[in-house]
């Protein structure tokens, strides 16, 4: 939603509606699946997965807003890196329902919130402190290794490290570039135009179609500037096209 729109009121009462949903299904599931916390990361992943689902489902028959999954042909199931465009708080939680066993690199501020930090903690997921320079970056390449010596999972990161406006300039910061180098893994690339629909500050939804597009694959082993060039043009391409289809 751009700042010249104006909301007509079906749209507040949809979003306020939405968001409701949003939270109470946090909570009440939160809750019942209390126990799933004593068990291994898959069983809280279990209970991830579900909300995300039933998430999308509110969207769509609250909000108006309906999610599609492409390039699904590129979609990964063992261990690899995704790393996706960012531009709503729904690129947190959307792809949890299309991929098997993923691990999201997020804020430590995340893991310290009630019910949706408890379930971050168990399913493993990565905590960084923003802005902590090299040590993040070591911090952050130690626990996806951690993670992975368990089982393959898809370690899920944002490139620009925070929420853009569609349309903004990119800002791609190292920290995927030495992740991609430490763990020598594939990296899938993923664009989205959800900042259409869901704003990128708030929760006034606007009534569309969100897309998350899995990109070709980058193969391991490339020196960094070739694929943080590559990283970028794939995902800012396709991102491009995404929001041009939808306006």
């Amino acid at each position: 939603m751009n700042g010249t729109d104006r909301p007509s009121a079906g749209q507040i009462g949809r979003s306020a509606v939405y968001v409701v949903w949003l939270i109470g299904l946090m909570l009440i599931e939160g809750v019942i699946c209390l126990p799933l916390l004593l068990g291994p990361p898959s069983w809280p992943l279990g209970a991830i997965r579900l909300w995300s689902r039933l998430q999308l489902w509110g969207l769509r028959h609250i909000a108006g807003v309906r999610v599609e999954f492409r390039g699904l042909q590129y979609r990964p199931t063992g261990a690899t890196i995704v790393a996706s465009k960012h531009q709503a708080e729904l690129d947190g939680f959307a792809p949890f329902a299309v991929l098997p066993d993923p691990c999201f690199v997020l804020k430590r501020e995340l893991m310290r919130l009630p019910v949706l930090g408890w379930y971050a903690r168990a399913s493993g997921m990565i905590p960084i402190v923003r802005g902590g320079g090299s040590a993040t970056v070591k911090a952050l390449s130690a626990a996806a290794t951690e993670r992975l010596k368990r089982h393959p999972r898809q370690i899920v990161i944002f490139p620009e490290g925070t929420r853009k406006l569609p349309g903004a300039a990119p800002a791609y910061k190292g920290g995927v570039a030495a992740l991609y180098r430490d763990l020598g893994l594939t990296c899938v690339p993923m664009a989205t135009n959800s900042g259409r629909c869901w704003p990128t500050r708030g929760l006034l939804m606007r009534p569309g179609k969100v897309v998350y597009e899995f990109l070709e694959p980058i193969p391991a082993g490339l020196r960094r500037a070739e694929f943080m060039r590559l990283l970028e043009e794939r995902i800012e391409t396709a991102t491009n096209a995404l929001l041009a289809e939808t306006r």
